[in-house]
């Protein structure tokens, strides 16, 4: 119950409670920045839907203190914090599988997908402005829908069932919202995120925490939007609904590409992957 309760607590925080605030709060300010809109997409209105998805990170904090009775830690890792050393090392990692996946499009028709055009877009204020905030806000963002959809989804979700198919659900379902979360696509769009946020899923049980997920949603975010701000339209690239086919081929590439360096790497490292504590359960006196 306790579980149901929280993940309504966030919805509802991320739909409606956070979003409202920050819009409210910036026309309080007097919109000293320029307009709050995502339809053409603004500097602004960019920067207040980075910033509501990176509330994600206090809003779980919150609901896993208050709900669950537990240190917000254990949503992050199996040793109960962040391992800042090993998130560096994913960044490696996702560096070489992306690059691979780059390197595939390139061959590929329609540059599989990749948002790439003839010559370079005019570099404008707007576009520097751009620029700054997806260097500065895509890491909280790319966290904050890691810490929702595989830290505390994940740990809900997985709790309900025993066993492997407790396990296979923790990884589907949250994958799955995390593809419905995109709003309208088709189907190559729909896919292409299901399968990252299957493998995204995949990588907290071969890690034992959210760090190698966050990595590659990082650089994948830096990426893509700063292809779109370069080459194409940034107007297109924070809802694109339509794609080819040809998406696939670079996903299943980087994704398990990067998986497969991930999981050899935590081997090697002999990665605590495993607690004997009970999922999003606060402990019990023993009587």
């Amino acid at each position: 119950m306790s579980a149901l309760l929280g993940v309504l607590a966030l919805v509802a925080a991320l739909l409606i409670v956070i979003p409202g605030f920050l819009t409210g709060a910036y026309s309080v300010v007097g919109e000293p920045f320029g307009e709050i809109s995502v339809d053409p997409l603004t500097p602004v209105g960019l920067a207040v839907v980075l910033l509501s998805l990176a509330a994600a990170i206090p809003v779980v904090i919150l609901t896993t203190r208050l709900a669950h009775q537990l240190p917000a830690g254990w949503i992050v890792s199996v040793a109960g914090r962040f391992r800042s050393r090993w998130l560096l090392s994913c960044l490696g990692f996702a560096a070489l599988a992306l690059g691979a996946a780059l390197l595939l499009a390139l061959v590929l028709p329609e540059h599989g997908g990749a948002t790439v055009e003839g010559s370079a877009n005019e570099l404008t204020d707007r576009s520097v402005a751009f620029a700054l905030i997806v260097l500065l806000l895509i890491p909280l963002q790319a966290a904050g829908e890691e810490y929702a959809f595989r830290g505390y989804l994940t740990q809900a979700v997985g709790g309900l069932l025993p066993g492997r198919i407790g396990t296979a659900v923790a990884v589907a379902v949250p994958a799955l919202l995390f593809a419905l979360a995109h709003g309208a696509q088709d189907a190559p769009v729909f896919i292409d995120r299901f399968a990252f946020g299957v493998v995204a899923g995949v990588l907290v049980i071969v890690t034992g925490g959210l760090e190698a997920g966050i990595a590659l949603h990082v650089l994948n975010n830096w990426v893509f939007f700063g292809l779109a701000i370069v080459f194409g339209d940034i107007d297109e690239a924070l809802t694109p609904v339509a794609g080819t086919w040809w998406l696939l081929p670079g996903t299943l590439t980087q994704s398990l590409g990067y998986l497969a360096l991930v999981a050899w790497a935590a081997r090697r490292r002999h990665l605590e992957t495993s607690t004997e504590e009970v999922v999003l359960e606060p402990k019990r006196p023993r009587v």
